[in-house]
């Protein structure tokens, strides 16, 4: 269990290196700033940001095989996360961060261009009106009930794709409700980072109406 910033800030460095904790601590400086402009994270959360927000995003990567190729899609990225921590960590990895509010999206396009991210890929639309293609990984971050993110992003899923849906204290009960043929898909995961939130992760493809 992460405790501490300096746990998070370890964790980054096993995750990445120490190219990586220097991205962050750039993103970190522009994400303070820009904070307060726009509502970007809570904040209070600034106090912690490698363990609310970096350590929080990077703990995704210990449910993805490291063969994956991607692309990675991060629905409603917001401020970011976990899409950019993820661009940061697998530079070699196609990620692309989905959300449709212009703030945000000039503010996602302006740090991924800041931080030399060309790995990362910013799809500023609807999730609706987003071009199908298959999608090797599916996250989201307080995007939408579950059982509406699966709905709305079945389309991006195949056989091989992997979830990682960070859910709060939420995981369990949402799980639970939905249909069968979905519920057998999924569970969740403990996350490092507060001891009361899940993540619920799966694999395979999710078919509307099951």
């Amino acid at each position: 269990m992460i405790r501490s910033e300096a746990d998070a800030r370890e964790h980054i460095v096993e995750a990445g290196g120490l190219e990586a904790v220097g991205k962050l601590e750039a993103l970190a400086n522009a994400l303070r700033l820009e904070n307060d402009s726009q509502n970007l994270v809570s904040k209070a959360s600034l106090d912690q940001i490698w363990a609310r927000h970096f350590a929080d995003s990077a703990q995704l990567l210990s449910y993805v095989p490291r063969e994956t190729t991607g692309p990675w899609f991060d629905l409603g990225s917001g401020a970011g996360f976990p899409g950019l921590v993820i661009a940061v960590l697998r530079p070699e990895l196609p990620v692309v961060l989905v959300e449709s509010r212009r703030r945000r999206i000039e503010w996602l396009n302006s740090i991924a261009l800041d931080l030399a991210l060309t790995n990362c890929i910013i799809e500023g639309r609807r999730l609706e009106v987003v071009e199908t293609r298959k999608a090797a990984v599916i996250s989201a971050r307080a995007f939408a009930p579950l059982s509406k993110l699966l709905s709305l992003s079945s389309r991006f899923s195949t056989a091989d794709t992997h979830w990682v849906l960070p859910k709060g204290r939420s995981a369990a009960q949402e799980v639970r409700e939905l249909p069968r043929g979905l519920r057998k898909m999924f569970h969740v995961e403990h996350s490092i980072t507060d001891a009361h939130a899940g993540i619920v992760v799966g694999k395979g493809k999710v078919g509307v109406g099951k």
